[in-house]
């Protein structure tokens, strides 16, 4: 999938500015930047939310899922798990529910899940059956807006690592979007870091956090101690 010369504008303020950015098949690209940089605009037209001037090719935008930040307002609660992993499939009922099962299989999630509610489940839980759903449709590109920022930290990890097990058995091709450097570095492959709804740095993520070109990035890895040399 590639960005070009992306530009959105809620009436006379202009949100994302001419952005450029490509994410080579099998990859994951972080997009990261404070709250207001315009990454998660990026993201909303990226799966066709909000409107744009500019291109987006090589990715059919039926074939964007998109995970939301917050798990328990992204999933329907008079729903259970099963029936919100199954709700975009389009398959015979037996059908349907084996592939439910290996869904929640391939996001760890215990078959018992199935049967439960949201408000039933823990928040990293949540957050997996989101990603299950998100992956029934079998998207040619899975873009992930903040996805561990309203988790408990002992949980974010935990599914951090799903993110690159997936990428890795799946080869899964996804749009990272978060405001935390060192959560961005952990999964993405290329790192691209916003400001002020243009993009200020883009390269392999060990050189941006190894070697930062720009003085907003420079200031991101300030704000996480551990990524200090």
């Amino acid at each position: 999938m590639k960005i070009e010369g992306m530009t959105v504008r809620f009436g006379a303020f202009t949100a994302v500015d001419d952005v450029t950015l490509e994410v080579p098949p099998g990859s994951i690209v972080g997009l990261v930047g404070e709250s207001g940089s315009g990454k998660s605009t990026v993201a909303k037209a990226v799966c066709g939310l909000v409107p744009y001037s500019g291109k987006i090719t090589g990715v059919d935008v039926t074939r964007v899922q998109m995970v939301f930040q917050d798990p328990y307002a992204s999933l329907n609660p008079r729903m259970t798990v099963a029936a919100s992993v199954a709700e975009g499939l389009r398959l015979p009922r037996a059908a349907r529910d084996a592939e439910v099962e290996r869904l929640l299989e391939l996001v760890t999630l215990p078959t018992i899940c199935a049967g439960r509610y949201p408000r039933e489940l823990s928040g990293g839980q949540r957050q997996r059956v989101a990603i299950a759903r998100a992956l029934g449709a079998k998207p040619s590109l899975l873009v992930a807006d903040e996805i561990t920022s309203a988790l408990d930290v002992s949980v974010q990890g935990a599914v951090l690592n799903l993110i690159r097990s997936l990428r890795e058995e799946l080869g899964l091709s996804m749009l990272f979007i978060s405001h935390n450097l060192a959560v961005v570095r952990y999964v993405s492959d290329v790192v691209a870091v916003m400001q002020k709804g243009k993009l200020v740095e883009v390269g392999p993520a060990e050189q941006v956090v190894g070697s930062p070109q720009h003085d907003y990035t420079r200031e991101l890895l300030e704000a996480v101690p551990r990524l200090r040399s």
